[in-house]
């Protein structure tokens, strides 16, 4: 693997400023994150593979193991999956923002084509000295397919507290 390369797929991101501040009185209800493409490729699967721990070739990264397993070729793990989309979130806050991600995989995803992440901000609370927001967050292809849809729950600080 090359030093740049990322085995979460190519950096494809929207460009959020360097240094932001962000808080959690600048979001508010149906505030939109995103969009976050990504495209998982073959090698990027591979190499996530690679690192994660199960041997290859494996349904993730063989057409023949895949299909022994009635899939109609490899998928994406959903460790791997779940990396991308949190992601979305640690890149518009920061690395120690997401404090939970529950998912739901409506279906396989698949290598080698567009993956679509956003997420819309549902609720705002304060619990204790944290101020949390939780979003909606799905994962669509190009024409829209969802194939992953969930929560999610970010820490952002506050003007505040500051």
């Amino acid at each position: 693997m090359s030093r740049n390369h990322s085995p979460l797929g190519n950096n494809n991101l929207q460009n959020y400023p360097e240094g932001r501040n962000l808080y959690f009185e600048d979001v508010e209800l149906g505030d939109e994150i995103g969009p976050l493409e990504k495209i998982a490729s073959d090698q990027d699967v591979i190499d996530f593979c690679n690192l994660w721990g199960p041997p290859t070739p494996n349904r993730f990264t063989d057409a023949n193991e895949a299909a022994k397993s009635k899939l109609s070729g490899p998928i994406v793990p959903g460790i791997m999956t779940m990396a991308l989309m949190a992601q979305l979130f640690t890149d518009w806050a920061n690395q120690d923002s997401l404090k939970d991600l529950n998912l739901v995989f409506r279906q396989s995803v698949p290598h080698n084509k567009p993956l679509i992440i956003d997420a819309t901000i549902t609720d705002t609370r304060e619990e204790g000295e944290e101020h949390l927001i939780d979003c909606d967050v799905v994962m669509t292809g190009q024409e829209r397919e969802r194939y992953v849809i969930g929560t999610a729950t970010v820490s952002l600080p506050s003007r505040n507290s500051q």
